[in-house]
């Protein structure tokens, strides 16, 4: 059940209607939203936004979502995510992912190699920097101290002092297995292209994590997905505003042989219109691209339409799957007006104070 509201940052940073930040993140606040998610692709970082809201706010949580492993060394990532905590008392919450491989090779200059034993190395050297330990780790992927060089690396314990030592840590996943990773190491899973219609597949992929995790699943684990949200008198002219955002992650967001958001919406029953998208795409038909989304596929992984329309899919869909917070990506008047809908849902509900 959906018992939790946050926003992405992305979707307030609109450089042709940038607006006053500082006063748009203390309005959401106001307005319910628990927390706040910064992503980062080849353009901004996630950490530099995130430090700006959390000075304007008060009570948010600070999230990832997500912060790209090859854009920083895990104890690098571990001392972004430990200043960020402390400067915040401790509102933090480090969700990860690799991306794919033309972002992690040709903007990183990291091979993608071994994504599923990359991130399991990487999250235990994150937990160790981060619970104060002098670290030292030996993995095909990284080696603390490094071989070679001049001899006089050493295992080094981290100075920051006096803040949490559990730090959460999400990952963002699309693929079976990497789904079964979070529930097997992480804090939390952080999926997109997320569907209520696919709820028994995800339930099934994480409890296969679950079962390898000792003591099974952890009292807080989140499931947050990130959904695009758009309001309109109708649902064409709502789910037209997702239309190309949709279009661009299945034809655009990765290589034509190894695209994880095109295999996610694939497998929700779409195979078919998610090749003639990506069709499209490499005939460069943009026009023919969006066209080719049809808003059943809409539907299925983002809430648009009337007020009524999203309410009730809250209440019918959404809050009977296993997420368990959302993070709404949306303009800010679509922002407000979800936090109006969402007050009135059972999920909200459950929130308030006896």
């Amino acid at each position: 059940m959906i018992e939790r509201l946050g926003c992405a940052i992305g979707g307030l940073a609109d450089p042709e209607h940038p607006g006053d930040v500082a006063s748009m993140v203390r309005a959401l606040e106001g307005a319910g939203y628990e927390s706040a998610w910064s992503y980062e692709a080849f353009g901004a970082d996630c950490f530099t936004p995130l430090a700006w809201w959390g000075s304007h706010t008060r009570t948010m949580r600070l999230g990832t979502d997500i912060a790209q492993m090859a854009a920083r060394p895990p104890t690098g990532m571990a001392m972004a995510a430990m200043s960020l905590d402390q400067l915040s008392e401790g509102r933090a919450v480090i969700g990860l992912g690799l991306s794919g491989p033309q972002v992690v090779e040709g903007w990183y200059g990291m091979p993608f190699e071994r994504p599923l034993g990359w991130t399991r190395e990487y999250v235990a050297i994150m937990r160790a920097t981060i619970a104060g330990e002098r670290v030292a780790y030996e993995g095909k992927t990284y080696r603390l101290p490094a071989e070679g060089g001049s001899g006089m690396g050493r295992p080094i314990r981290s100075t920051l002092r006096g803040g949490r030592t559990d730090i959460p840590i999400c990952l963002g996943a699309e693929g079976p297995k990497n789904i079964s990773l979070s529930a097997e190491i992480a804090d939390g899973w952080l999926p997109t292209n997320f569907s209520p219609s696919a709820d028994d597949w995800y339930r099934e992929r994480l409890e296969l994590g679950f079962a390898r995790r000792p003591g099974g699943r952890p009292e807080n684990f989140e499931i947050a997905p990130a959904v695009s949200v758009a309001f309109g008198p109708d649902l064409e002219s709502a789910a037209d505003r997702i239309r190309p955002f949709i279009a661009y992650q299945i034809g655009a967001n990765g290589a034509a042989n190894m695209n994880f958001h095109l295999n996610a919406i694939a497998r929700l029953g779409f195979e078919e219109p998610c090749r003639e998208i990506q069709a499209k795409f490499l005939e460069r038909d943009r026009e023919g691209m969006v066209a080719a989304v049809p808003t059943e596929m809409i539907e299925a992984v983002a809430l648009v339409g009337p007020p009524e329309k999203i309410r009730a899919d809250l209440e019918t869909k959404w809050n009977r799957c296993v997420a368990t917070s959302l993070i709404a990506r949306a303009r800010f008047d679509d922002l407000l007006q979800l936090a109006e809908v969402f007050r009135t849902t059972t999920g909200a509900a459950r929130q308030q104070p006896a």
